[in-house]
């Protein structure tokens, strides 16, 4: 039986695409194969050795946005470009399709209207500029690849703005939630789902519709939106915190700069794949329900 090779284990999303696969899928992390040893290729290839691989899914990536813009830059790019030029190399080497997984953050968050494929790329920060930078190395090696730009990710464990957020307000009596950046919260099974359910379709097609779609939470809501619900159903089951402030930006400065509007316009994706992802809403009540299982 052929397996789905996913790169990233210890990830969230590489655990949910994990869980959704099982024995289908054979799973890679920085302790088997290292994006920043320059032996990766080589053992990569060892680790997979005579195992049937199908398609690959990329699911590793250095998220520290501020430290890229200080002292993580030369790793993240390393990880988030470098490396991914050089696994789409060895997937078209193998004929098999890359899925890879993008960021809103390659936008510079201007205008109001959601970000559609065709538009201009402008990143605000480093981190924006590595995966811009491996959106390009995957392109340029021309092989069969879905590559999916998507937003503010999280999942009921792990280190994400959900944890935090349910975190603080068990601790402080109110906690201050920047609210005016805009974009949409998916909930990572969700994208696992959809995901799979893409790359099925694709493998399908006599045709491969390799390209950049995008691929998020339907709707959309502020951090403070998003911070608020969480609130809103923590306070129902009683917490210290007794309320969520809304602030500015400018009133929490970060070393790298956020883009105001992170919207992503997915009608490409439901439209050539075939996929949508629930409303953020459904995900967040079902990251809820998640985090209350023992």
């Amino acid at each position: 039986m052929s397996k789905i090779l996913i790169m990233g284990k210890g990830g969230q999303l590489a655990k949910a695409l994990h869980r959704q696969l099982g024995d289908k899928a054979l799973v890679i992390g920085a302790d088997d194969a290292d994006f920043l040893d320059p032996d990766f290729i080589e053992k990569l290839t060892a680790l997979v050795g005579a195992t049937p691989i199908s398609a690959v899914i990329n699911a590793a990536a250095y998220t520290q946005v501020d430290l890229t813009e200080t002292t993580g830059k030369q790793e993240a790019l390393r990880i988030n470009g470098t490396t991914v030029g050089e696994l789409a190399a060895w997937c078209k080497s193998r004929a098999l399709p890359m899925v890879h997984y993008s960021s809103d953050y390659v936008f510079d968050g201007s205008g109001d209207q959601p970000w559609r494929e065709s538009d201009r790329p402008n990143p605000l920060n480093e981190y924006g500029r590595t995966k811009l930078e491996g959106e390009r190395l995957l392109q340029a090696e021309r092989g069969d690849f879905l590559l999916f730009r998507t937003s503010w990710l999280y999942d009921a464990w792990g280190k994400n703005f959900f944890n935090t957020i349910r975190r603080l307000i068990r601790q402080r009596e109110e906690i201050n939630v920047v609210s005016d950046q805009t974009g949409a919260p998916t909930y990572v099974p969700h994208l696992a789902t959809a995901t799979l359910k893409a790359l099925k379709h694709a493998m399908s097609e006599l045709t491969f519709p390799s390209g950049i779609y995008h691929l998020c939470s339907s709707g959309e809501t502020s951090w403070y939106g998003f911070a608020n619900e969480i609130f809103e159903h923590e306070r129902a089951i009683g917490i210290p915190c007794r309320r969520v402030n809304p602030i500015p930006t400018s009133a929490y400065p970060l070393p790298a700069k956020r883009p105001l509007n992170s919207r992503l316009d997915c009608s490409l994706a439901l439209e050539k794949l075939g996929v949508q992802i629930p409303d953020w809403q459904r995900g967040l009540k079902d990251c809820l329900a998640a985090a209350e299982l023992p």
